[in-house]
């Protein structure tokens, strides 16, 4: 197995070879989802991709702790300092607790995550779970001079902050010109400089969600969140932080400026960022009505879909992207996908079910056992140059082109050998299930394979081929279904 994994590291613009900071250990957290609304597909894909990046680095034998979290309050609407929280909103509109409002669009996004066959992290905790820990920061930010309180908020000061450190470093924004893209301070601005950023937020009487604290009642600000959870679970230098890149400003860089103010080190060695998604060559928006659900993409349900696709179809599709590249949705390419996808499963039961067969003292064909070495190799070496999962899928067609001429007989087992057979066979499962994540899907349900048997068995019938129709009696009562002979047609019940 080759092991020379190197990573883009957005925080030093280059690729780095992965050496972990306490191998085999490997600490890794991203960003998860806002609990306000339904998943979007640009967090699929984010979190498809971390999927495929846990699964891999368990793979090369590495003990991954991947931690996740559940943002549940704090985030304001436009990502601001202002406005109302976006759960406390909801709630208010569907006139719901705000903790209902969390548990249905977290089992939602679960459901999600189910579907398309991406793995629970580690730790999966949530803003609510930490506020006592928020407030300890906020409190050690203060006192190192980093944050300010005004009426029941405090904010973070990025002014003095960069007087030492590098606000900007990971997204490449220089402080000054952040300045003066920011508008003007008005009269009820409390914040002493327009880039400063809220740690902790006065609440007003009739918000609904806030916990008492130093400052008085309030709630925290979004970016703490992910700062205090990270260095709780992970310590306060750990592997690899990712998300999307809409999260790269200002999210991530106040989590570095926090984790840098209270501990004096980079809170991650490696910053990951997914790219965004568009749709037919334009950006993935409401207000364009091209962006479409999950839900929308398997039933078909939208002006822009030609037609359903499998949850499976979906994934191979963005997979075949590599993860900081942008990935445009068309129906032809997902069509494509659905062939490609179909191709690759059919190669996975294909080699479940190629038999050795080897005889002592046959020929070796060593252009073949060459090729299908370095087909393999390929592979890993695809995956350990940043996660190349589009590159690892090209070389698995590749790898089956080879078990297809095993399958066929133009290629004999003997003529390869038992470590290349074995290799081969062991490098397109492990990639195909384990590394990307596939699975074989069944064409119909239950009920549809049922009734297509049954219409056999009518035929049959009518046929008076009454051997036909004794089997399937039998075939079927075997998997506890009952045929039923009645006036008024054949029907089928389950076997009491």
């Amino acid at each position: 197995m080759l092991k020379d994994l190197k990573v883009y590291n957005t925080l030093t613009k280059s690729k780095e070879l992965f050496t972990p900071i306490n191998a085999p250990y490997v600490g890794m957290y991203v960003c998860g989802p806002t609990v306000y609304n339904d998943v979007h597909l640009g967090n699929v894909r984010t979190f498809m991709s971390f999927d495929v990046i846990f699964r891999y680095l368990q793979y090369l034998g590495y003990k991954v702790r991947y931690v996740r979290n559940i943002t549940d309050v704090g985030h304001l609407e436009n990502d601001a300092d202002q406005g109302e929280d976006k759960i406390a909103k909801k709630a208010r509109l569907d006139n719901l607790e705000p903790m209902e409002v969390v548990q249905r669009y977290t089992n939602g996004f679960h459901q999600v995550s189910e579907m398309f066959n991406i793995l629970p992290p580690s730790i999966e905790p949530t803003a609510t779970g930490h506020i006592q820990e928020q407030i300890e920061m906020t409190k050690l930010l203060i006192e190192k001079g980093l944050a300010y309180e005004v009426n029941g908020s405090v904010y973070f000061d990025v002014n003095k902050y960069n007087e030492n450190q590098h606000y900007g470093r990971l997204s490449g924004r220089v402080l000054e010109e952040l300045v003066a893209s920011e508008r003007e301070l008005d009269a009820q601005d409390e914040k002493r400089n327009k880039v400063d950023f809220a740690l902790w937020k006065k609440a007003s009487p009739q918000h609904i969600m806030k916990w008492n604290s130093p400052w008085g009642m309030g709630f925290p600000g979004w970016h703490l969140e992910c700062s205090v959870m990270s260095t709780k679970y992970l310590g306060e230098t750990f592997d690899i932080h990712g998300g999307g890149m809409d999260l790269k400003f200002p999210h991530h860089e106040c989590e570095i400026a926090q984790c840098v103010g209270v501990h004096g080190k980079e809170p991650a060695k490696f910053w990951l960022h997914t790219n965004m998604l568009t749709v037919n060559g334009q950006k993935m928006s409401k207000s364009l009505g091209n962006s479409f659900l999950p839900a929308q993409l398997i039933t078909g349900d939208h002006h822009l879909l030609d037609q359903a696709y499998s949850p499976m179809t979906v994934r191979f599709f963005m997979l075949q992207s590599h993860y900081s590249s942008t990935l445009d949705f068309s129906n032809e390419a997902l069509k494509a996908a659905q062939k490609g996808y179909k191709k690759i499963i059919n190669g996975l039961q294909l080699v479940k079910r190629l038999k050795p067969g080897f005889s002592e003292g046959a020929p070796t064909d060593e252009k073949s056992v060459e090729q299908i070495k370095q087909l393999c190799d390929n592979c890993h070496r695809a995956m350990n140059d940043d996660f190349n999962t589009a590159l690892a899928i090209g070389h698995l067609f590749n790898l089956l082109k080879k078990i297809n001429s095993l399958h066929t007989g133009s290629l004999a087992p003997d003529a390869i050998g038992e470590s290349a057979f074995s290799k081969l066979k062991e490098t397109y499962i492990t990639f195909v299930e384990d590394i990307l994540g596939l699975k074989e899907e069944t064409p119909a349900s239950g009920h549809q394979l049922i009734e297509a048997l049954l219409s056999v068995y009518k035929k049959a019938k009518a046929d008076k081929n009454y051997e036909t129709v004794d089997f399937l009696r039998q075939e079927l009562k075997q998997i506890g279904i009952i045929v039923k002979d009645m006036k008024t047609g054949i029907d089928w019940a389950y076997e009491e």
